[in-house]
């Protein structure tokens, strides 16, 4: 993995939360809250400024056509939030995913390390599979009367996506924080 150890062990104990009130009411409500994607998109900026020192870390350049440009990693990874807020207004135009599906993962994007995003797919895959199939085995058993007010029991073609999003970037900063470089 290319994430560093210690920036997993940093992002961790603010996400892991901010995750955990996303699958619940996504569960609850089939709705991400937009309280929920600022403060996961302020834990970046702010402990990002931590782990990511625009002032202290190596800048790194990209080079398109004759343009060079060098920044520090702290803005290249806030600047992952513009592709991946494009590519999932087109998802949400075909009806693939919610608004607030596309907000979390725009948001989540900058904790997502250049070399990683092959890694965080097939994470997402998974989870997107795992979630799938808790939801509808949870569904189809006593534990619904748990919660039984929840939006989600009543979808019949759709699922909680903040479950597998959340719990794919809490896998990931857990794998981070065992695997990192």
């Amino acid at each position: 993995m290319n994430i560093p150890a210690t920036a997993a062990v940093w992002f961790l104990p603010f996400v892991l939360p901010i995750c955990f009130y996303v699958a619940l009411t996504d569960l609850r409500e089939m709705k991400i809250k937009n309280h929920a994607v600022s403060a996961l998109l302020a834990v970046f900026v702010v402990v990002g400024l931590f782990v990511l020192p625009p002032w202290s870390t190596e800048w790194s350049a990209v080079t398109i056509g004759p343009l060079t440009i060098n920044l520090p990693l702290y803005v290249w990874h806030l600047l992952h939030i513009v592709p991946v807020f494009f590519v999932g207004i087109l998802f949400n135009v075909m009806g693939a995913m919610g608004a607030g599906d596309v907000k979390f993962m725009t948001a989540a994007s900058p904790f997502i390390w250049p070399g990683d995003y092959f890694l965080i797919l097939l994470v997402l895959a998974t989870m997107n599979v795992a979630a799938w199939t808790t939801h509808r085995l949870a569904r189809a058993s006593a534990l619904q009367n748990f919660a039984p007010d929840w939006e989600s029991w009543n979808r019949k073609r759709h699922i909680p996506m903040g479950l597998s999003l959340g719990g794919s970037l809490t896998a990931y900063l857990i794998l981070g924080t065992v695997y990192g470089s």
